[in-house]
């Protein structure tokens, strides 16, 4: 095997965002696009040379390509192994199972989680640092400050190798080991779970569940865990072979892309419990009979019956949300009385708290929900907690969130996006509502009073770091919020999130239609930040 070093010339675009770097197929075709990246990486790390990398991706188009450049280029930077999933598939949070089994310097997952897949649509890359969760700031920014300066790349001229058979192959002096993606995983569910109790439920004859996988990684996942090993019935699992487009599919598990699966749970004949994962497995969507749960009260609803799962049977260190994420879980946490820590969206903020032992579970609003036992979301995870817990209480999932708002009340909430915006006036309309923190604090709109306005910092309990702009929240004197922020995970234009919230405790509204409780917070949201005359649009893309 030769190494060669490769000439190549700096893109001005290959900043990392919350999830790593996402951008159209095409661009990451580009010559020397992604290999300029992947060596970024590398310089930007320290001690890996006769190390373990841990390397895989959610099946979208360009993974299996991107996985042989990036095991040539691994070995011709001096890592001494790869361990890669077969056909170059491994889940979001199956990677960073594996990244923390076998004590690996870190990872690269290929994926643009729930966008789109396709010749003509996303792809991502991220790297992982050895505790299995998304680099720190610190290494993401030295990442991009070295990709603006770099002129060369070491690639070896091995000839690519099987990718679809299981066990070690040599690429030079680095042993590349191809594993069962789905193995590792699997055997870790089975040992946080209690699967006998789940097994029963799902042969009762009485219970039926459906198991959306969106042509996604998740499918394999689920049929080995859910049909094989917990005995549900074939075709639990609904689309459950990945495709590289996702059969042309959106594979964002909610309300708006997972059609399918909510027509299902709203059928006469409707299965007693449904769920969905997104396109690399981090993701989840929980739904009862006729039922919705927001992933806010998802959240709330596991930190209070921890208890009933095996793993968390002796409770809690303490729990965490992103700022965005309603207040539902710290309702919890004063009762159980541990902490609640409010973070910056973004996986990698919950990293430190987890490895610190400071918290148990967190959760973000976007569908994401996870636990100490990786360092990422994980969504097939999520809905085995749901199955635990239903389970064990033998009630509906509409009675287990009815009686958790009895208890704690319940957080009205809904999110509205504005998807595709022009990147300039999503801007503009953030750096308007920055200006005005200070003059919207004290004003009344209707019956709200403006008790508090700030662009949300946060500082990390655990290093100290500080994290600054990650969102505008308007916060009122009876407890609801407006929250304002733009996401990371598009590849076109800009995408506006606002996040309304109102806490409900009347045990008369407690089951109403949160947009008519939301009602007058929705059209103040819009108003005070001018959103249609920034963005044009005077509706949202997706509610959920």
């Amino acid at each position: 095997m030769n190494i060669n070093t490769v000439s190549t010339t700096a893109f001005a675009d290959q900043r990392p965002g919350t999830s790593g770097l996402r951008k159209k197929v095409k661009v990451f075709q580009q010559p020397h696009y992604l290999e300029n990246f992947v060596q970024s990486i590398f310089n930007a790390l320290e001690g890996f040379r006769g190390q373990t990398l841990v390397v895989g991706g959610d099946g979208r188009y360009y993974n299996r390509e991107a996985l042989q450049i990036i095991l040539k280029m691994a070995a011709a930077n001096g890592f001494g192994k790869v361990i890669a999933g077969r056909g170059a598939l491994l889940s979001t949070p199956a990677a960073s199972c594996v990244i923390r089994k076998y004590k690996a310097f870190g990872g690269i997952i290929l994926s643009a989680s729930h966008n789109p897949g396709g010749p003509n649509a996303d792809f991502g890359i991220k790297y992982n640092a050895s505790n299995g969760g998304p680099a720190a700031e610190n290494i993401t920014e030295a990442i991009y400050k070295l990709s603006l300066a770099i002129n060369e790349y070491h690639i070896s001229d091995a000839p690519d190798i099987d990718i679809d058979n299981l066990g070690q192959q040599k690429m030079g002096d680095m042993i590349v080991e191809m594993i069962d993606p789905v193995a590792d995983y699997a055997d870790m569910m089975e040992q946080l779970f209690d699967f006998d109790a789940m097994r029963k439920l799902l042969g009762s004859g009485t219970f039926s569940m459906s198991f959306d996988a969106m042509n996604a990684i998740t499918g394999p996942y689920a049929r080995e865990i859910l049909e094989k090993r917990l005995a549900a019935p074939a075709g639990t699992v609904l689309r459950a072979e990945p495709l590289v487009d996702f059969g042309g599919a959106h594979p964002d598990p909610n309300l708006a892309h997972a059609k399918e699966l909510v027509s299902l749970m709203n059928a006469s004949n409707a299965p007693d419990f449904g769920a969905a994962s997104d396109g690399d497995g981090d993701r989840n969507m929980i739904l009862g009979s006729h039922f919705y749960v927001t992933p806010s009260d998802s959240l709330a609803i596991l930190a209070a019956n921890a208890t009933l799962v095996p793993a968390y049977a002796k409770g809690l260190a303490g729990v965490a949300r992103s700022m965005p994420t309603s207040q539902a879980v710290d309702r919890v946490a004063d009762v159980l009385g541990i902490d609640c820590y409010e973070t910056p969206t973004g996986w990698k903020f919950f990293g430190n708290l987890l490895d610190a032992g400071k918290i148990t579970l967190c959760g973000e609003e976007s569908f994401g929900t996870g636990s100490n036992h990786v360092r990422e979301k994980d969504g097939l995870w999520a809905v085995l907690f749901w199955l635990n817990i239903l389970a064990v209480r033998k009630q509906s999932v509409a009675e287990i969130v009815k009686d958790h708002w009895q208890k704690f009340g319940r957080d009205v909430y809904t999110r509205h996006d504005y998807e595709g915006v022009a990147t300039d006036g999503a801007n503009a309309l953030m750096q308007d509502l920055r200006a005005r923190t200070g003059e919207l604090a004290g004003q009344t709109f209707g019956s709200y009073r403006v008790e508090h306005c700030d662009d949300f910092s946060y500082t990390d309990v655990v290093d100290n770091s500080t994290s600054s702009q990650q969102g505008i929240r308007i916060l009122f004197s009876n407890g609801a919020r407006i929250v304002y922020r733009l996401s990371g995970t598009g590849t076109e234009g800009a995408t506006l999130r606002v996040y309304i919230e109102q806490p409900e405790k009347d045990p008369a509204k407690l089951e109403n239609d949160p947009q008519l409780l939301l009602s007058e917070l929705i059209k103040l949201s819009a108003s005070v930040a001018h959103i249609e005359n920034y963005t044009g649009r005077h509706v949202p893309d997706v509610i959920t």
